[in-house]
């Protein structure tokens, strides 16, 4: 994320210092109630807890086969989230009984959730302004979400959160993964500590690791509670390539790392589209558009082409709220003209779009999509309160409330979208006709 879209100054302030600092409800589509259904849907309330291992802990709990709990959505760990799950099996006969994770909701249903089964989210969340009076900043705050409407929206960057807020390295396994080296990722998920993460309790482990590569001596100096990481070790271990190591993980968790670089991608290319000069809030010829429904949610993945024979056309659908610019989620679906900023990008990544077939794991295979480069700001509840601030807000699925926040706390950073050299777009026609 190298640019902010509003000029306003920031007023630096901090989150998430405690989980209940950051409340997220997930706004569901509820699989109707059978009492005679094969499925379970629990609605949960948790504080603290990756998703991923908060679905291994309750999997085992209940008894159940392994990666047998599905999600519509990932929530984040530093927060108290609402969401819900779903299993084939009956409901809970006992509390869960795991350290803050309360079952507030359970049902049999006919069907059980898949992802994107939800709306979206709501939040509500206090941040403390860094010295600046609470109403000040409130004041300061309602000026960057006018500064936002007039921009057309927010950036619709990918947060932290997908690509691993303790440890972010998803985006780094799911890199080799698409380049077609197993061998790579699982080193990844093993050894690999990002500069300036906060030291963890595995870290020596993973350094000896690197070291040694010596699996079953592995399994005695990784922490017991570090399940994903054994997992690998025990089939590398048993002498198990790296591909069937893999398989250890939960799909889910597999298709996370392919999404984490899909999504490492399309921010690198919404930087780079701003530092060219091209818009957000109007699409240009070689851009895509997707429409929206009354209701105002994209009504589908069918990106409309945008040409010099529908550009005027597709600018006033945006202009009037019925359409969004897209960028590229990519997949072996998505076209690449010679010369655009995403050949570029793709080339310096080393990869093609057929790559995201990965034949050594064709289940995790990506035809790519589209997503929104801006999205609408919510309406915004602020309050100043004797110890910060508080916002509340709902997105849609898929968005990201820290990225939003960014743009009112910008923590010092350096305001506006870049621009080219000169501080002049650089957006030329030869440019618009092949800058996708």
């Amino acid at each position: 994320m190298e640019f902010y879209l509003s000029r306003t100054p920031g007023v630096p302030a901090g989150t998430k210092g405690v989980p209940e600092e950051f409340h997220v409800r997930e706004i569901s589509s509820y699989p109707l109630p059978d009492p005679h259904g094969s499925y379970t849907v629990l609605r949960i309330v948790s504080q603290n807890w990756e998703q991923h291992e908060l679905g291994d802990a309750i999997t085992r709990r209940l008894g159940l086969s392994a990666h047998a709990i599905q999600w519509s959505g990932t929530k984040d760990r530093r927060a108290v989230a609402e969401r819900l799950l779903s299993y084939r099996g009956p409901p809970p006969d006992r509390p869960l009984d795991l350290k803050d994770v309360d079952v507030v909701e359970a049902y049999r249903s006919r069907d059980g959730l898949v992802l994107g089964h939800h709306y979206g989210n709501a939040f509500e969340i206090h941040v403390i302004p860094q010295g600046v009076p609470p109403p000040d900043a409130v004041t300061a705050y309602r000026a960057t979400a006018a500064a936002l409407r007039a921009a057309g929206g927010f950036p619709n960057f990918f947060g932290l959160q997908r690509f691993g807020e303790v440890r972010p390295v998803t985006a780094e396994v799911g890199r080799e993964v698409v380049r077609g080296d197993p061998g790579a990722a699982v080193d990844a998920y093993l050894t690999a500590i990002p500069v300036g993460a906060t030291e963890g309790r595995g870290d020596e482990a993973r350094r000896a690791y690197a070291g040694h590569r010596d699996p079953a001596r592995a399994l005695r100096e990784f922490p017991p509670d570090y399940r994903f990481e054994r997992a690998l070790l025990e089939r590398l271990a048993r002498g198990q390539p790296p591909e069937e190591a893999l398989r250890a993980l939960s799909r889910d968790l597999r298709l996370l790392f392919v999404h984490a670089y899909q999504s490492l991608l399309f921010n690198r290319w919404l930087s780079r589209r701003v530092a060219a000069g091209f818009p957000l809030d109007r699409p240009v010829a070689g851009d895509r558009i997707l429409r929206l429904g009354r209701d105002g949610t994209v009504r589908g993945q069918d990106a409309v082409p945008v040409g010099s024979d529908n550009e005027r056309e597709c600018a006033e659908l945006v202009g009037r709220g019925r359409a969004l610019v897209a960028g590229p989620l990519v997949g072996t679906d998505t076209i690449v003209p010679t010369g655009s900023l995403l050949a570029d990008l793709l080339e310096q990544e080393s990869i093609t779009p057929s790559d995201f077939r990965i034949p050594f794991a064709p289940e995790l295979a990506s035809r790519g999509t589209w997503r929104p480069v801006l999205l609408p700001v919510p309406p915004l509840a602020l309050s100043a309160e004797s110890s910060g601030v508080g916002f509340r807000f709902a997105l849609p699925k898929g968005a990201y409330a820290t990225v939003l926040l960014r743009e009112f706390l910008k923590n010092g950073a350096e305001t506006g979208p870049p621009r080219g050299r000169g501080d002049e777009p650089t957006n030329t026609p030869a440019q618009r006709a092949s800058h996708r």
